[in-house]
């Protein structure tokens, strides 16, 4: 039985026992947080770290074990078998993890953990938001544990530069903010990547589409159409990147860039970039654009950006246009019309004078669809629309929707409930699915 427990039931059910026994629980947990600070500063004046390094995962733990067991005796608080286990590993994160966060990482069902204050920690787990029951210290904990990530790779956090981009060693995206900005204490963000990717059979058992529409991708990709994923934050747009990615053939040279690291294709000719951010001194930054342009010399069958956000729009449109083709990336947006205009918002932040005609042009004759994606009240990832976009109309952008889906409630559970229908138009991409051997049934798309 754990600490926390075992003080709960050294009581018995009245309401004086419970308030008794809570006050027992809150006084026994800070025991024990005061506890792992001691045993951590004795540890760090005890431990090697140097040969800490040269030892294995097992030997390493084996050393702290018996430290940690030496230093126990000097401890007033007695400790069951298990509590001295927990707090063994506890004791472990602290010195070679992120410290309380190491279970909820450990956790595959968990995709965000939200370090909002030392004592306020959020989890995303099926699309919902829920507290965890994990905590910090104090602020100045939560500060050692972004300091530990940022170095880690290279990266620096202070009050001159209180906000930083990282990544975890399993991949997983790191946004850190603290004072002044951060005006409560240190602010820890963590998004989190599966180690396989999803597979468009995974979502299919998710219901994001249904199988007409994974079929449609697959040859929208095997004709190296150029695709444009739009949604809000958190509503899959990586994942469904990564999905349509498995259709390219392995035969090709694919390029990758991202501002962080977060796609996992799974071809053999994967060449990927990521961003830099400038050094302390304020040099060395290489930007997207910086990285497409560099793509074009290096002989890419299809470039995949992770997200088009500023002026790489430009670039990533005339790569499409010049025989780049088959290319994906995707964009923040809430609806099909609104990604198209975003981009022509981002042409006019390349500082290149192009007219709104011209702009136009350049979109309509690169992007060949859009796929909106979204997240339901319930969680769920679902893409809502398909749209193909087919050239000018009286100086607009002509886009029209081939799949949508229909919303209709949501049940008892609180489920959302909906349909995925066809809206009955025939695209004109089967014409070039035709030219490239595929063949693609008009009843597919029929009301």
């Amino acid at each position: 039985m754990a600490l926390r427990e075992r003080l709960i039931a050294s009581t018995n059910g009245t309401p004086q026992a419970a308030a008794l026994a809570h006050h027992k629980s809150e006084n026994g947990q800070q025991d024990l947080l005061e506890m792992k600070g001691r045993l951590h500063r004795a540890l760090i004046n005890r431990l090697d770290l140097s040969k800490l390094n040269l030892l294995t995962p097992n030997q390493t733990r084996a050393e702290i074990a018996r430290l940690v067991k030496e230093l126990l005796i000097a401890e007033p608080l007695p400790l069951s078998g298990l509590e001295r286990e927990e707090l063994i590993e506890d004791v472990h994160h602290e010195l070679f993890g992120l410290g309380p966060l190491e279970p909820l990482l450990a956790d595959p069902t968990i995709s965000d953990i939200l370090v909002n204050s030392p004592y306020k920690i959020y989890i995303e787990r099926g699309g919902k938001l829920e507290r965890s029951g994990v905590t910090f210290n104090d602020n100045a904990h939560v500060l050692r544990v972004i300091e530990r990530i940022v170095s880690s790779v290279g990266r620096r956090i202070d009050e001159a530069s209180p906000m930083v981009d990282a990544r975890l060693s399993d991949g997983s995206r790191v946004n850190a903010v603290i004072p002044p900005v951060a005006l409560d204490g240190p602010i820890l963000s963590i998004r989190r990547f599966g180690a396989e990717p999803l597979r468009m059979e995974k979502l299919l058992l998710k219901g994001a589409l249904t199988p007409e529409m994974a079929t449609f991708f697959e040859m929208c990709v095997r004709a190296r159409l150029n695709i444009l994923i739009s949604g809000g934050t958190g509503a899959g747009k990586t994942t469904l990147l990564n999905a349509l990615s498995s259709y390219i053939p392995e035969d090709e040279r694919i390029v990758t860039i991202e501002d962080s690291a977060e796609l996992l294709l799974q071809q053999p000719h994967v060449v990927r970039m990521e961003t830099r951010p400038s050094n302390i001194e304020g040099r060395g930054e290489i930007t997207q654009r910086d990285l497409v342009r560099n793509a074009l010399r290096m002989r890419p069958d299809r470039i995949v950006i992770g997200e088009v956000r500023g002026g790489e729009a430009i670039d990533m449109l005339q790569a499409m246009n010049t025989g780049h083709d088959g290319s994906l990336t995707t964009i923040h947006a809430n609806t099909p019309r609104d990604a198209l205009a975003r981009i022509e918002t981002m042409i006019q932040m390349a500082g290149l004078k192009l007219s709104a005609a011209a702009s136009k042009q350049q979109i309509a004759s690169a992007i060949n669809l859009v796929i909106q994606v979204a997240r339901m009240s319930d969680g769920t990832r679902r893409i809502i629309s398909i749209s193909e976009v087919n050239g000018l109309e009286r100086k607009n952008i002509a886009a029209q929707e081939i799949f949508r889906y229909e919303r209709q409630g949501v049940d008892e559970h609180g489920r959302v409930l909906g349909q995925f229908r066809p809206t009955g138009v025939k695209p004109r991409l089967l014409e070039r699915f035709a030219v490239c051997g595929l063949h693609v049934p008009a009843s597919m798309f029929a009301v």
